[in-house]
């Protein structure tokens, strides 16, 4: 079996500590080139529309700046390119070291078809939903990286309205939307975004009643791609561990078990007025 673990006992720890240090080396030539353009901090922060102690925390490894801050400052201190050659790596540095060889393959998907047993899959979140997700994380997230966290999935959303379209579907499991995560607001919003998502052609939702007594997903979530190279691969994630499948063999075992979990689910139209009916109730 090929397969690509994205993270093991010994990376777990590694990889977090690299990124770090890669932010502060980023964060150090932002300092060397505003030092050289003769500008300060709040100078600089006043040329690009941020304010002082944003550019210092860029300075310090202490901020991921967004792209448009980037090319705003590459700018600014005259760089000529050579802080945007490092944006890509930049971006990369928002995500959790085991997740981001999957977020490269998920932004060239043509297909995707996930399998949801513990939240709404991340694509279909609402900004409050994943925020109190992030919130709740274990250990604790500080605020700065919780931030960072909810631009980082908002800007994956992305694929939703990518065109050409991509093909996305979703089996998530009722339990699921029943819960009341981040209070009663929160999950109203989710439930309304989730409706809202629903009725665009190319993203189908399907719910799995908790009262099936035959139900194939019971070794646990996964996600199918299909790139726009033609490459078909699963990935599975539990604990901050992830493993990225990508022999045939195994890959269709996955699209077996998605095919009979959409055929157990409620249909499409059926989840819909579910979830509709559950809103109404709320």
């Amino acid at each position: 079996m090929k397969a690509t673990a994205g993270v093991s006992g010994m990376d777990a720890g590694a990889e977090p500590d690299s990124d770090v240090e890669f932010l502060r080396c980023f964060g150090r030539q932002v300092k060397l080139l505003r030092e050289l353009a003769g500008l300060t901090q709040a100078q600089l922060g006043e040329r690009v529309g941020y304010g002082e102690a944003q550019i210092a925390a860029v300075e310090q490894g202490r901020r991921i700046p967004k792209p448009e801050l980037i090319d705003a400052v590459d700018r600014a201190v005259g760089a000529r390119g050579v802080l945007v050659a490092m944006k890509e790596e930049v971006a990369r540095a928002r995500y959790p070291g085991f997740f981001r060889k999957f977020v490269s393959y998920e932004a060239e998907a043509a297909e995707l078809h996930a399998y949801d047993v513990h939240l709404v899959n991340g694509l279909l979140q609402c900004e409050e939903y994943m925020r109190a997700v992030f919130q709740m994380w274990r250990p604790l997230l500080d605020a700065e990286t919780v931030k960072q966290r909810v631009c980082a999935r908002l800007d994956r959303q992305k694929l939703l309205s990518r065109r050409p379209r991509s093909l996305l579907s979703f089996v998530i499991e009722e339990h699921v939307l029943l819960r009341p995560l981040g209070g009663g607001e929160v999950h109203r919003a989710q439930l309304e975004h989730l409706l809202l998502l629903g009725h665009d052609r190319h993203i189908e939702v399907q719910v799995m009643p908790t009262d099936r007594d035959e139900h194939a997903g019971v070794a646990g979530p996964f996600t199918l791609i299909l790139t726009c190279s033609g490459r078909r691969m699963a990935y599975t994630e539990v604990q901050s561990h992830s493993t990225l499948y990508t022999e045939p063999a195994k890959v269709q075992g996955f699209e077996s078990t998605y095919g009979v979990l959409r055929a157990q689910a409620r249909t499409p139209k059926e989840s819909l007025a579910w979830i509709e009916k559950l809103l109404g109730e709320l």
